[in-house]
């Protein structure tokens, strides 16, 4: 947990100096965009995991969207380099690195960090989540780590949190049926995060993601004793090849 920790914080270094300059912006071929931040920061996270964990597969967004997808066992890393893209072309600073570590199609551990807005979340199911603030050049041995758990759902209703880019209709409809007290938004994988930490209760998502995507944030709900399950109530898993590696609508909840 401490390396990935470590990784991420890495990574983003590359992204804040990006961040910071007159950055190009590309369209990938399923017309998302992508800078020159996802590529480097990528680089430097798969860089990494190789040279701590050689024999370990990894699943990354760029890579993929390349073509270059390895045979994945039981056990492999997923890696979405600048989860947030539309956030960071905007500058709201609601961008994430997110590393997640797979067993048996299972997030087991991950790292969820938004290194504009200096908030480093990790969840480890054996070890829980925990939230610090992380500047990019921070000495992380300086760090205080505050334990997160979910919180049980207020009786005067719940506080959802919805997709600040992809709110559609399904998400409407599903919050119409649901006891609502107030509704917030955010960026990238922080949605998960904000449930994990007990400022927010669910998460519908009903629009189309990549494992990628939500991997590391699963990883830190689930491991602050939250869930994420498909709509049938089965929860959500990974390695799914046959389906491109896209998931199915979701709810994440305490």
């Amino acid at each position: 947990m401490q390396q990935l920790i470590l990784i991420a914080q890495l990574a983003s270094r590359d992204i804040m100096n990006i961040y910071a300059s007159d950055f190009a912006v590309a369209t990938k071929a399923d017309l998302s965009p992508v800078t020159e931040a996802d590529a480097l920061a990528e680089k430097t996270i798969l860089h990494e995991l190789q040279k701590y964990w050689p024999d370990v597969p990894v699943l990354a967004e760029e890579q993929t969207a390349a073509g270059l997808i390895p045979i994945l066992g039981d056990r492999f890393f997923l890696v979405d380099p600048l989860d947030g893209t539309k956030e960071f072309l905007s500058r709201n600073g609601e961008f994430t690195v997110n590393i997640a570590l797979i067993e048996k199609g299972r997030p087991v551990c991950g790292v969820v960090y938004a290194p504009a807005i200096n908030r480093m979340y990790w969840g480890d199911l054996a070890a829980g989540a925990a939230l610090a603030i992380v500047k990019p050049l921070d000495d992380l041995t300086t760090k205080t780590w505050q334990q997160i758990k979910v919180r049980r759902a207020p009786k005067d209703g719940l506080v959802a949190v919805a997709s600040r880019s992809h709110l559609d209709d399904a998400t409407e409809a599903f919050l119409a049926g649901h006891k609502v007290k107030k509704r917030t938004s955010a960026g990238s994988s922080l949605k998960f995060c904000l449930v994990a930490a007990g400022e927010a209760d669910i998460y519908p998502r009903f629009g189309r993601t990549m494992e990628w995507d939500t991997g590391a944030g699963q990883a830190v709900l689930e491991a602050a004793g939250g869930r994420v399950c498909r709509e049938d109530g089965v929860p959500l898993t990974y390695g799914k090849a046959e389906r491109g590696f896209d998931n199915p609508a979701f709810i994440a909840s305490a």
